[in-house]
């Protein structure tokens, strides 16, 4: 039987908000998300050998969230995020600290080889260490048609280049990528003037992908697959702040995907568990069971 181990892969940090902090990072909402979902669910990541560190293992240990996370000798990372009047967030991503530095263990080796989905994102590339570990992660794990490799393509600050997103382009077979990123992307390699649809086909195409994910804010979201393109508006809703939604949305997507849902199917599941995730402070609320129940 094919293993059923989806991993988020990166950054595992204290996102500071204006009412205190609340444990983030994308790959590590992924993976919270995804086990929601029934799955086993693991965090891949490094922490500081200091009390954010500790605090950061601790609340996993109480959200019941499996993880392998390494302690080195730098700090735990830190983001400051400053909300606007929209709830949308503006990040202060400290630099060198635990999880640029993941090593490649034999025991993480172990886990690629029996995983089944891993979320990566551009963010825990910016540094070398990290960046070698992604990659040996991903060459590790096993090829094959239900195997998923998702690059969330996460740009943030200035940490990212055209190296490190064209590497990771050329290893995930399934790219998630919202509007915005999605002109930055396209600037900077060579063909700005077409529509957001064409570029997504371009991509597509070019990277032989199993699926590209858009998501557009409140302008909806789409699933482009070979041949086809799922839509689905946006619900509206009172927003609290948006942190952590794109990651819901990627992680209940995917569990559902692994399941065995149609792309339709999975896609609204998706859209509906994020849209939740926005009425509600901080990245990694407990979904109810009306969504987690619907797969």
């Amino acid at each position: 039987m094919m293993n059923q181990i989806i991993v988020g892969m990166g950054e595992a940090l204290w996102d500071v908000l204006p009412e205190g902090k609340k444990i983030g990072g994308a790959p590590a909402n992924f993976a919270y998300h995804a086990a929601q979902f029934g799955f086993d669910s693991r965090v891949v990541s490094a922490v500081g050998e200091d009390d954010l560190g500790r605090e950061i293992l601790e609340n996993f240990d109480g959200k019941q969230v499996n993880y392998l996370i390494e302690k080195v000798p730098y700090p735990t990372g830190t983001v400051q995020v400053q909300l606007d009047e929209a709830g949308v967030p503006r990040y202060e991503i400290k630099e060198n600290v635990a999880w640029d530095n993941i090593p490649f263990t034999p025991a993480l080796k172990e886990l690629a080889q029996q995983t089944r989905a891993v979320c990566f994102g551009s963010l825990a590339q910016r540094n070398s260490v990290s960046y070698d570990t992604i990659h040996q992660f991903l060459d590790t794990m096993p090829d094959g048609d239900g195997q998923y490799k998702i690059f969330d393509v996460n740009l943030r600050q200035h940490f990212y280049s055209p190296e490190v997103l064209c590497r990771s382009f050329e290893k995930c077979n399934v790219i998630k990528i919202n509007d915005e990123e999605l002109e930055t992307v396209s600037g900077m390699f060579g063909y700005p003037e077409i529509n957001l649809e064409e570029k997504c086909w371009i991509l597509l195409g070019k990277y032989n992908l199993k699926m590209l994910i858009l998501t557009c804010g409140v302008n909806g979201s789409y699933v482009f697959t070979p041949g086809s393109i799922s839509f689905v508006e946006t619900p509206i809703v009172k927003v609290a702040d948006t942190v952590g939604a794109g990651d819901s949305f990627t992680g209940s997507f995917c569990a559902a995907i692994l399941k065995g849902k149609p792309i339709p199917e999975a896609h609204q599941l998706a859209v509906h568990v994020s849209a939740y995730v926005c009425t509600q402070h901080g990245a990694m609320p407990e979904i109810p069971d009306a969504f987690t129940t619907k797969i």
